[in-house]
This record gives C-alpha cells, sequence and structure tokens, in this order.
C-alpha cells in the first residue's frame, strides 16, 4: 500500500488528512522529516507526498531536497491558485500534481486512489519501470527491413526522382510531406511521405471532413449538440486553482455528481466516459474524394507511390516493412485506453495486416475491426505471416477507391 506523507502547518489540512479511510497518514514539518519518513521499509515502497505551498523561494529548496534524497515519492502541491511563471518553476523542480488547499475529504481520497490505481506507472524508479511493458524488434526482422528497404531504395530510384519532379511542376511547395505520426510503444517520429496535397491541406481537415464526410464517423448532430451543452468554461481564478500539473484534469466530487475540472471545461465523470468512448470508436479519419489531393497526387495515391518515401523511415528504424500503420497524434491520442494499447505493443509498418485483410471490401471497415486487426498481428506474427503479408500486398496496392 502506498504511503502517505503530509509537509505543511495547516491544522484545517491535517485534520481532513486523518479522515482519510483505511490510510495513516504521516504528518511532517520540515522538509527534512519528509525526506527521512520517505526511507522505504521495503523493497518497492512508494509514497504521496501532499506539499502545501509557502514562500517560493523555500519551496523550490525543499522540492529540490526531496526529489535528490527520494525516488520514490510523488509530489502533491497544495495551493489556492498558481499563477502561470509559479506553475512553470513548480512543475519544473519536481512537483507530479496539484490539488485546491481547500479540498474535501471525498476528493484527497479521490486522488490518493488515483495514484494508487496506477502505481507501476507513476513512480520514477527502475523497479518500477520494469513493469511497463515495452516492445522491442527481434533481430531478424530488424535485418531483414534494412536489407529490403536498401535494395528497394535502390531499385526504385528512378520512380522517385520522376515522381519529385512531377509534384514541382504541379504544385509549390516541397516534395515531401513530413507529419508527427505514433508508432511502437507510442514512439512520435517525422512520418514521409511524397506530397500529395496542397500545401495548406492540414488547416482544412475539419472544413473537409464536415462537407466530404467521414467513413468512420457516426455521431448524429444531435450527439454534438448534448456534447456542447455539457461543457462549461471556468473563470481565471478556478482555473489557476484547479490547473493539474502532469495531469489531463483534476477530479472533484459534489454530492450529486463526480465533475471533471480540466484546463477550460468541467464535465461530468459520466458524460465525459460517453465522449471518449463516441472518439475511440470514430478515432480513424478517412475522407472520401478529397478535393484537397493535387491531381499527381491521385495518381501516386492510386499506386501507393506516395508512400515509397517511408523506405527511409524504415531504413532508419522507425518503422518496419510490415506491421501496424502509425498514426497522426490527433487519432493516436484517442486510442489510449487499455483495450487499444496492445496495438503499439507491436512493430509500425509500411503495410500491414488490415491493409491486405480488408481492403478487399473497398476500404469500408468500422474503427474497431481496424484495431482488432492491428492487435491480432501484434499478438501472432511471424516471419512467414510478414512474407504472407508482402506478396499479398504487391497485389493489392492498387486501391479500386478513391481515399
Amino acid at each position: 500500500m502506498i504511503g502517505i506523507i503530509y509537509l505543511g502547518n495547516n491544522p484545517q489540512t491535517e485534520e481532513r488528512l486523518k479522515y482519510i479511510p483505511g490510510r495513516l497518514v504521516q504528518l511532517t514539518k520540515t522538509y527534512k522529516d519528509a525526506a527521512a519518513a520517505c526511507a522505504p521499509h521495503v523493497r518497492n515502497e512508494h509514497f504521496i507526498l501532499f506539499f502545501e505551498k509557502n514562500v517560493r523561494a523555500e519551496d523550490i529548496t525543499a522540492i529540490t531536497y526531496l526529489r535528490k534524497k527520494c525516488s520514490n515519492i510523488y509530489i502533491i502541491l497544495l495551493t489556492d491558485q498558481l499563477n502561470s511563471e509559479d506553475r512553470e518553476i513548480y512543475q519544473r523542480c519536481g512537483i507530479n500534481d496539484t490539488l485546491n488547499l481547500n479540498a474535501s475529504v471525498a476528493e484527497l481520497n479521490k486522488k490518493i486512489q488515483f495514484i494508487s490505481d496506477r502505481e507501476a506507472i507513476m513512480f520514477d524508479d527502475q523497479v518500477s519501470k520494469k513493469h511497463i511493458l515495452k516492445f522491442k524488434i527481434p533481430l531478424w526482422k530488424r535485418v531483414f527491413d534494412i536489407v529490403f528497404s536498401g535494395l528497394a531504395i535502390i531499385a526504385l530510384s528512378p520512380i522517385f526522382i520522376i515522381t519529385a519532379i512531377a509534384i514541382k511542376l504541379e504544385s509549390p511547395g516541397p516534395v515531401l510531406f513530413k507529419s508527427k505520426r505514433v508508432g511502437t510503444n507510442y514512439t512520435i517520429f517525422d512520418f514521409l511521405k511524397f506530397r500529395s496535397m496542397y500545401t495548406d491541406a492540414e488547416k482544412r481537415l475539419k472544413e473537409v471532413s464536415k462537407e466530404a464526410g467521414n467513413q468512420y464517423a457516426d455521431k448524429s448532430e444531435d450527439d454534438e449538440k448534448q456534447k456542447a451543452t455539457i461543457t462549461a468554461p471556468l473563470g481565471d481564478e478556478a482555473e489557476m486553482a484547479m490547473m493539474s500539473m502532469g495531469m489531463e484534469s483534476d477530479m472533484m466530487i459534489s454530492d450529486e455528481e463526480v465533475m471533471l475540472v480540466g484546463d477550460d471545461f468541467v464535465v461530468a465523470e459520466s458524460d465525459f466516459s460517453k465522449q471518449k468512448e463516441e472518439e475511440i470508436n470514430n478515432a480513424f479519419v478517412k475522407i472520401e474524394n478529397d478535393p484537397r489531393v493535387t491531381k499527381v497526387g491521385r495518381f501516386i495515391r492510386k499506386y501507393s507511390i506516395d508512400e515509397l518515401p517511408q523506405l527511409f523511415n524504415i531504413l532508419k528504424g522507425d518503422m518496419s516493412i510490415v506491421g501496424n500503420r502509425p498514426l497522426p497524434l490527433y487519432e493516436a491520442e484517442k486510442l489510449t485506453a487499455d483495450s487499444s494499447i496492445d496495438r503499439f505493443m507491436a512493430p509500425a509498418g509500411l503495410t500491414g495486416l488490415w491493409q491486405v485483410e480488408e481492403r478487399g471490401k473497398g476500404g469500408l471497415m468500422s474503427a474497431e475491426e481496424r484495431k482488432q486487426l492491428d492487435i491480432t498481428y501484434g499478438q501472432t506474427y511471424n516471419f512467414l505471416l510478414d512474407m504472407k503479408i508482402i506478396f499479398r500486398t504487391l497485389t493489392a496496392f492498387v486501391q479500386k477507391e478513391n481515399v
């Protein structure tokens, strides 16, 4: 069980901490006493330290000392408000999170329980880090990727040159398009493609999505209206008081409903859960007959020529020949639930299982079907399966649908 320590001199806070159910809170007055209290009595023992904000200079000294002496603590700053300068300074010197100075017993307990449930990933020590799943590409797969991509780049060099000239002649802008993608282990890298759109394409994504339609989206206008009505902006004072460092939102408890308080919104927990489920179901954005695509772009997309620069990503080690498609940031952040994490615990690839299994259906698939195929590949991939996918890709690379 995680230990609880309080560092401060506020009798009201001390009184509330005494009533945390099932927890014995150690009360300390100085940072050296707090550091001594954090000494583990058993292996891999962790502590949550509630640190009451005082004079900034003194707090910085205390937090720095605690961070140097104790690697097994999660520090929560208790404060009534923070300006932007203080927020940055406290976070930089080692604060993990913040909580309102007058947080109720229920709020304090909610925060403790949240951290306890995620103990393996919340604490910065080597023992905990061993429990975090991390994919490592097998040697046979890496060797094959280097050989295959190197030979392919040499053999396809005339196509590289012709495509680059055609793109330059049709529209101004760079030949290559770089976008941030999320691959194996949620690693972010620069994903390379031949530019197939006009240079301001990404800025118009929202407008195009409304006009052309997202194949995977299934939310109605009523859902959007409901979503708009369940959030309300915070005032400056409330926002500063409730700002969480290292968390997306702080949790507040009311008599009737659990409320989630973020940087610029307040939303009921039940409504937030519903929104997240809808977002996960609609994570993959795909536009039919996209008007942002150039004439050269339509041709190179049809024959998958736009994907060829990813051979350099493979040579570098960002991707593999066969694996799960790296996702844009706005899609990957919607797939962080436990049911989706497994797709990122696998190789990121140029082609994969969902491409060869689902293109026969004209590209019409649900986001859940695509995600499950990615997970299946991550759990079952081997050399023979990779060879099978590569050979099937060679006969399926001509896309019949215009996407």
